[in-house]
């Protein structure tokens, strides 16, 4: 019937919206990779603040049990 090969063309409206679509997972893409970061910086910070706690309290209870066994001879 038709010998010529149908070729699809592209409008500008088209492009354009596939262009922002193509940006738009580019920013949500970058915003994953930002929030993994900023989630692996919290994990590490809270690390960092266990740490501390648990040192602090060592030092009070050791604190505490020296001072237990310069009263008690």
């Amino acid at each position: 019937m038709n010998e010529h090969p149908v070729e699809r063309f592209q409008c500008a409206p088209g492009m354009r919206l596939q262009a922002h679509e193509r940006v738009s997972d580019i920013h949500f893409d970058n915003l994953a990779k930002r929030l993994d970061r900023i989630e692996e910086m919290m994990e590490r910070l809270e690390r960092r603040l266990w740490l501390t706690v648990y040192g602090v309290a060592a030092v009070i209870i050791a604190q505490a049990v020296q001072g237990f066994l310069v009263v008690a001879p």
